[in-house]
């Protein structure tokens, strides 16, 4: 079963070896996926039939109302000395969807100067929306943007993402962004119909991390239900053996893959996408 979507702007900190000890921002209406992409690994499950295009539907919420949520579990941490390393923007679909998104991004940036100066503001991104002009501003002004690029090439960017925009597309946006961290999940279909740790899917990805102009990388594997239930996740040996092709390309690559908890359980990965989109 998918896991439900939040209804509340905050959670966390949510802790991952990637992130420390992250509070995450959900942008979406609550309880309501919206997502302009289709990605089979996803564990909200699939977004046919739900919201899918910037501004849908209402519920959005206001972007004065984020800062405020915000601003208030910040203090709250303060008070009760409870450790937050960073800010992260991703929630249960496509954070920059939010027809607010520069706005938000603005007055985040504001109140972590005000409150918390050290703090870096991330985000968690499909990618494709970077040349959306407003969009591309607002993401130009935080501290770490974590950008999805999953597939080099049409076929597999299809299969596995379900995007209604072109690869071509998502990479000519990442290379006008600079510097990014790229997270790419490897997945294999139990019934051969999507594998993009093939050594023919990786080559067309690696081409499309150089063209654009990745900074780091970081390589992991599904660890919760996907959405297509027939997804298997990539062993931690390939996983390595990818990162080896990106550090030989002259970028760093980290390898998050899925552990087992006690009695055969799958734990969540060290640096997988835990809570919501972290």
């Amino acid at each position: 079963m998918a896991l439900p979507p939040l209804e509340g702007i905050v959670y966390g900190p949510v802790r991952s070896r990637r992130f420390g000890a992250s509070l995450g921002i959900n942008l979406l209406p609550p309880g309501r996926k919206v997502c302009n992409m289709d990605c089979a690994y996803c564990q909200y499950g699939w977004s046919r039939g739900i919201a899918r295009y910037r501004g849908q539907g209402g519920g959005w919420p206001s972007a004065a109302a984020v800062v405020t949520a915000v601003a208030a579990r910040i203090e709250e941490a303060a008070e009760q000395n409870e450790l937050i390393d960073r800010l992260t923007i991703a929630g249960h679909g496509e954070p920059t969807l939010h027809p607010e998104f520069e706005a938000i991004v603005a007055g985040l940036r504001a109140l972590r100067d005000r409150l918390a100066p050290r703090m870096p503001i991330a985000v968690l991104s499909n990618s494709t929306t970077v040349l959306w002009p407003d969009v591309h501003r607002a993401l130009t002004l935080l501290d770490e943007r974590h950008m999805k690029l999953d597939a080099g090439d049409p076929v597999t960017f299809a299969r596995l993402n379900g995007g209604r925009t072109s690869i071509r597309h998502v990479i000519d946006g990442l290379h006008t962004l600079s510097p990014i961290t790229v997270q790419a999940m490897f997945v294999r279909d139990r019934n051969r119909a999507i594998d993009n740790s093939t050594a023919a899917a990786v080559d067309h990805w690696l081409w499309a991390l150089e063209t654009a102009r990745a900074e780091r990388v970081h390589v992991y594997t599904i660890d919760r239900r996907p959405a297509l239930g027939s997804l298997a996740p990539v062993p931690e040996s390939r996983l390595r053996e990818i990162a080896g092709h990106v550090r030989r390309m002259g970028i760093p690559a980290e390898v998050f893959a899925a552990r087992r908890r006690s009695g055969g359980r799958a734990a969540p990965a060290s640096g997988e996408v835990d809570g919501a989109g972290q």
